[in-house]
């Protein structure tokens, strides 16, 4: 009876460790590195890294017709996310140029997240783009203010400002301020910017960010 006791104990735990828990986002890793077996990916294009506001921006290319972009946008992703699979969103490529849009979800997972811990994790971003492209262009979008997370916009804005500054000292880095230009006459966040969950941009939303964004690519 011991015996069988112990296979089927040392079967379970056999069973238990084949089938460890995948880490957040990793289906949509694998996801991409299928892809890039399928097609590889073309040198000196414009890599998008960041979360759900570019994983739905699925017809971006139709917005900048003239420009090859590579789409890494992936789920509700925080900047630990991008810390945590940053070789697999990095060495597969070798772009002119990364544009990352990335740190609402950081908040939306810890509503009492401080600002300077947000600024940290990219900041660690940033160093790992910079030890594998030390002289390609990085930009940052900044945090929308999404009307859904009204409550998280201080913590926002205090991330916004201490990125722009950092990124105004850094070489070959731009802060993309998109907040402006979703504003209203009376300087108010644009709800119709906005698709019914107050959070994902509609069409018109997608335009106002690609006419700031234009400029600034390369």
């Amino acid at each position: 009876m011991k015996k069988i006791l112990s296979a089927f104990l040392l079967l379970y735990f056999m069973l238990a460790f084949s089938q460890e828990k995948k880490p957040m986002f990793w289906e949509d890793i694998q996801n991409f590195k299928k892809q890039d077996q399928e097609n590889p990916p073309p040198k000196d294009a414009i890599l998008l890294i960041g979360s759900s506001s570019f994983t739905r921006w699925t017809d971006i290319a139709n917005y900048f017709p003239d420009k090859t972009l590579i789409n890494r946008g992936f789920g509700g992703s925080r900047m630990t996310d991008l810390n945590d699979f940053a070789d697999d969103l990095l060495n597969p490529y070798q772009p002119k140029q990364i544009i990352i849009y990335c740190g609402d979800n950081d908040f939306a997972d810890n509503h009492d997240l401080k600002a300077k811990v947000v600024v940290n994790r990219f900041k660690t971003f940033y160093k790992k783009i910079r030890e594998r492209f030390p002289d390609i262009e990085v930009d940052y979008i900044s945090i929308k203010f999404s009307p859904s997370r009204e409550k998280l916009w201080p913590q926002m804005k205090a991330t916004n400002k201490k990125i722009a500054a950092f990124m105004k000292k850094e070489p070959n880095a731009e802060f993309i301020d998109i907040t402006k230009a979703m504003e209203d006459a009376s300087g108010n966040v644009r709800r119709d910017l906005f698709l019914p969950d107050m959070l994902h941009l509609t069409p018109e939303g997608n335009e106002v960010w690609a006419k700031v964004m234009r400029p600034y690519m390369k």
